[in-house]
């Protein structure tokens, strides 16, 4: 039997899959570096090549490279601690069985791996010559399709297994999420690459406008048409239209929209010459297609046309690991259009940013960098720092813990659900109360009075309190008063030193 082969500069990934290969009696050989590889393929072939992306002495997708274009039907299984893009395209353009993010599930490698090894045995490996489809297309990414989130990465795997393709995708996802980026990925990614790009933001355009946009017009078309006017569909001939928020479409337009789909053909208004275009679709909708159209306000007939291959992009706040890596990118880039040292986040604030519900998603959180970069002096911004709209009420930046564990205080109701549930974990009125209204009546009477830093005041009493709670229960040990309070070491450090907590 052929063995696996393992490429990773990392002693430790290299120990696991060997352990794991062991135990399932597979057959693997090690290498930590790309080029030890080539030089053992004069020698043997293997069953299967599992590597790194980014080592010190090579790299992963020149080695996939190099092994596709002598030996096509071996699959190379791709691993990465970067999760962007443009490694996964890179990976799936270059011919890649698979590709893999670390931190893995070991289980799920090992799944993978047994798929790889069938493909392989059923496949005659033989030399050809054979050129992948690895061009400058790969690079120029937009940098803010990153991130390590399940669902990110199934969003990067598809638009790499799209890169050949001429499919018709509609993307949904709520507004902010990138939405149109990854249709221009797909385009940049595709075989039209060359060609235009065009799009038409639907929900932006007047409705009795779209027609003229997408068909064009003719000379004497209407009042004011004193030129002829090429429209969207002509324009993007041979390339990509996106159709943005498609969902707001009128009726009438959808069906003269899926007339086009169904043959290419069409009329600029006031023309009588028929005109063809080779163009794929890209739609994107923040709505919810399916209810619109059991509603009957989109065509059934359109939407299938349109859900031909279907992403979902995820919100922010379900990929709240993703948050510090796309902070840093936005800092940086605020700070270079402005020519200023990029501002460090700490610990801390990383931890409350995380925590926001962030309606606006990916264009909110990049807005808050900017406005940081813009309004904030010090170079490392802390939780005071934020914009005072994120912290509203007070109470959000800072968890607080019951008997029946942390309860996250990020929306304005959780306040009173608080209360709730300090009744059903029987705290008696005396200890509860309407603690809430008695704060508000605390801080309008210090306000009336015309008390400064009211907010710091408060938060100082208030944390203090949570903070002499939790090392009351503790006994005093303050590593583990931490993880009750769900802060970090380093915090509670500083704030028994900051609030005078002996």
């Amino acid at each position: 039997m052929k063995s696996v082969w393992i490429v990773d500069d990392d002693q430790s990934i290299r120990w696991v899959l060997e352990k794991s290969l062991a135990r399932e009696m597979i057959p693997y050989k090690s290498f930590s570096n790309p080029n030890d590889v080539l030089d053992a393929f004069e020698k043997e072939l293997p069953q299967v090549v599992i590597s790194d992306i980014r080592m010190p002495k090579g790299n992963g997708i020149h080695l996939l490279q190099q092994i596709k274009q002598d030996h096509p039907k071996l699959p190379v299984i791709v691993m990465t601690a970067y999760s962007d893009m443009d490694s996964a395209v890179a990976s799936f353009q270059g011919g890649a069985f698979e590709y893999i993010t670390k931190p893995f599930d070991i289980a799920n490698v090992m799944q993978v791996l047994h798929r790889a090894i069938d493909e392989s045995k059923s496949a005659d490996i033989i030399k050809t010559q054979f050129a992948p489809s690895t061009g400058s297309r790969a690079g120029n990414v937009a940098p803010e399709l990153i991130g390590q989130a399940p669902a990110m990465q199934e969003v990067f795997r598809a638009v790499g297994r799209l890169s050949n393709s001429n499919a018709t995708v509609l993307i949904t996802g709520e507004s902010g999420t990138g939405k149109e980026l990854v249709a221009k990925a797909l385009h940049r990614h595709g075989a039209r690459v060359n060609a235009p790009f065009v799009e038409l933001h639907v929900a932006s355009t007047p409705k009795d406008l779209i027609e003229a946009e997408l068909f064009g017009y003719e000379r004497g078309a209407f009042a004011n048409s004193a030129t002829m006017k090429r429209g969207l569909f002509e324009m993007a001939d041979g390339g990509t239209l996106f159709l943005d928020e498609i969902g707001d479409m009128s009726l009438a337009m959808q069906g003269s929209l899926l007339q086009l789909l169904e043959d290419g053909k069409f009329y600029r208004l006031g023309g009588s010459e028929q005109l063809r275009a080779n163009v794929r679709i890209i739609a994107s909708s923040y709505q919810n297609l399916e209810q619109l159209v059991a509603n009957g306000h989109f065509r059934e007939d359109l939407f299938h046309r349109l859900n031909v291959i279907r992403l979902r992009l995820p919100a922010l706040r379900d990929r709240s690991e993703d948050i510090a890596l796309l902070a840093q990118h936005f800092l940086v880039r605020s700070a270079s259009h402005l020519g200023v040292k990029p501002k460090i986040i700490n610990a801390e604030t990383l931890d409350v940013l995380s925590k926001l519900p962030y309606p606006g998603n990916v264009r909110q959180l990049q807005s808050i960098c900017h406005w940081l970069t813009v309004m904030i002096s010090n170079p490392e911004i802390e939780v005071r720092d934020l914009p005072k709209d994120l912290t509203y009420p007070p109470l959000i930046t800072q968890p607080m813990v019951s008997q029946g564990g942390i309860v996250n205080l990020t929306t304005p109701s959780a306040i009173s659900n608080l209360n709730r549930d300090m009744q059903q974990h029987q705290v008696s009125p005396s200890q509860a109360g309407n603690w809430d209204l008695q704060l508000k009546n605390i801080a309008k009477k210090m306000l009336e009075d015309g008390r400064e830093n009211v907010y710091q005041e408060l938060m100082n009493v208030f944390e203090k309190s949570v903070i002499e709670a939790a090392l009351e229960m503790t006994r005093g040990r303050k590593v583990e008063a931490a993880e009750r309070l769900g802060i970090g070491r380093n915090t509670i450090t500083r704030k028994l030193q900051e609030l005078d907590i002996d």
